[in-house]
């Protein structure tokens, strides 16, 4: 099944404004791809605001004002400009990566840029 995500994106946003951006993310992930849990609907995106400690009334207020829409687009735009088809992908330089990764393709691209493990 497939979900529209946006309202979650735009809630994401948010919640990285707050410093729960990571936490906000993990848990809709979850929900999304453990629990088949549909992202477009209110009610299941304030749960999830909600398991995050974030304060539920300035949720409802990005959802109904839309107030991270443009933040989102342009996330979109960028996006599309950089050709990303495929979440995820991995970009450094003019190489890149597109999918689910396993770890040595993963280091063979940082160790191809000069990225060491520390």
């Amino acid at each position: 099944m497939t979900f529209n995500s946006r309202l979650a994106q735009e809630l994401g946003l948010w919640a990285e404004d707050k410093g729960y951006g990571h936490a906000f993310h993990m848990e809709a992930f979850t929900r999304y791809f453990a629990e088949s849990c549909n992202l477009a609907k209110h009610d299941e995106l304030l749960k999830i605001v909600e398991s995050c400690n974030l304060p539920r009334n300035e949720a409802l207020d990005v959802i109904a004002n839309r107030s991270y829409k443009d933040a989102v687009d342009r996330d979109w735009e960028r996006s599309r400009k950089m050709q990303i088809t495929a979440v995820p992908t991995f970009i450094i330089e003019e190489s890149r990566l597109v999918g689910a990764q396993n770890y040595a393709n993963l280091q063979g691209l940082m160790l191809q840029h000069g990225v060491v493990k520390k």
